[in-house]
């Protein structure tokens, strides 16, 4: 399995789909399906039984996962999405992603 260019925490844009051009942070990564929850992205409606928390129970919204394939993070420098790559960090023991645009660290 290789390694993703997207982890939690991170804000990407969204390359296709539904949602296409809108921007979200990511709330969780899916390593062995290859997607993330996108906070805002990908919303179904799903239905809840009545519960403690929702006693009424009924429709609600809730993001659901999107292909990562689909996900650019964002630049930090110009906000813009762009490609992410890979250096040594200056410890030399450790790598830390970049954005290809600007060189900024992500």
């Amino acid at each position: 399995m290789s390694k993703l260019h997207i982890k939690k925490g991170d804000t990407v844009y969204v390359n296709s789909g539904e949602d296409k051009g809108k921007t979200g942070r990511v709330l969780k990564v899916l390593v062995k399906e290859g997607r993330a929850v996108v906070e805002g992205i990908n919303m179904v409606s799903k239905s809840t039984k009545p519960n403690a928390k929702n006693p009424q129970g009924g429709i609600v919204k809730q993001e659901a996962p999107i292909h990562i394939s689909n996900l650019n993070p964002v630049d930090p420098k110009t906000g813009k999405p762009t490609r992410v790559g890979r250096r040594e960090s200056s410890d030399g023991r450790t790598f830390v992603r970049y954005a290809k645009k600007s060189g900024e660290e992500i």
